[in-house]
């Protein structure tokens, strides 16, 4: 993650003249190197633009000088740069201010499958510039993120990354909640009955507490031959599992058949 991070991070503005097309990429040469060897870079046709296009010259022309961001070196050392990162000053300046872990206020505009946006308070007018993931929303288990957040619903949340080429801030809700698994940790051993959630082709999820889910592997649910839990077990159904491990790293609780666990 944080070596994607440090990918997505602001590069350097850099004046730049357009000399061409390759393509579907614009080809251009750095102005604002006083003294330095002229240095040509590219603008790859998915950096041109946050708008739909189809070719950059809808956009650009011979000889137009544009400020573009450096965003790394490929094909032999040549310099790709991302106009779209500097086509609204104002909404660069807003994304520029945000630091990972920093706390922000905003509303919730639209909730669909795939995520969260989120009007974050001071974007610029007409813009929608916060976004949550799914895994982002909650530490619980959801179906879908209307579960966890509607739409005119007021919000804090903690910034992951603000990324000018995609004039977007990620913003995380859960990065300020408790994980539940800390306090649950110390029930390793213990044997705990609860709801199955869901069922899958090599086990069943067991809800153990408020926000806590653990997996049992079929291998453990039963030493009969058979090719899905379904076969054994319905969902809804209560089930008495031992707590094998508490992975706090990937966030996880295995599982064990309960005739395994610590009672004392």
């Amino acid at each position: 993650m944080q070596s994607l991070i440090n990918q997505l991070r602001p590069g350097a503005v850099r004046t730049v003249k357009v000399i061409g097309f390759d393509g579907a990429d614009v080809l251009v040469r750095l102005v604002d190197a006083e003294g330095e060897k002229v240095e040509i870079g590219r603008i790859p046709r998915h950096e041109a633009s946050m708008r739909r296009m189809e070719h950059p010259s809808e956009l650009f022309e011979v000889g137009q000088e544009i400020c573009a961001e450096e965003i790394g070196r490929w094909r032999e050392g040549q310099l790709h740069l991302s106009a779209r990162a500097c086509k609204i000053p104002a909404l660069r300046s807003f994304l520029l201010a945000f630091e990972r872990g920093q706390v922000v206020t905003g509303t919730v505009s639209e909730v669909h499958h795939f995520g969260v946006f989120v009007h974050v308070d001071g974007e610029p007018d007409g813009l929608c510039t916060g976004f949550i993931r799914v895994p982002d929303l909650t530490w619980g288990w959801i179906d879908h993120p209307s579960e966890a957040v509607e739409a005119g619903q007021r919000i804090t949340a903690e910034v992951i990354i603000a990324e000018t080429r995609s004039g977007q801030v990620t913003l995380s809700l859960k990065a300020l909640q408790e994980d539940p698994l800390i306090r649950f940790a110390d029930q390793v051993g213990q044997a705990l009955t609860g709801p199955i959630t869901k069922i899958v082709p090599f086990g069943v999820f067991v809800q153990l507490a408020p926000d806590v889910v653990g997996f049992l592997h079929l291998s453990d649910l039963t030493d009969e031959p058979v090719d899905t839990p379904d076969q054994l077990v319905d969902e809804g159904e209560l089930i008495t599992v031992k707590v094998a491990e508490v992975d706090l790293q990937r966030h996880r609780v295995r599982l064990g058949a309960a005739g395994d666990a610590d009672r004392t």
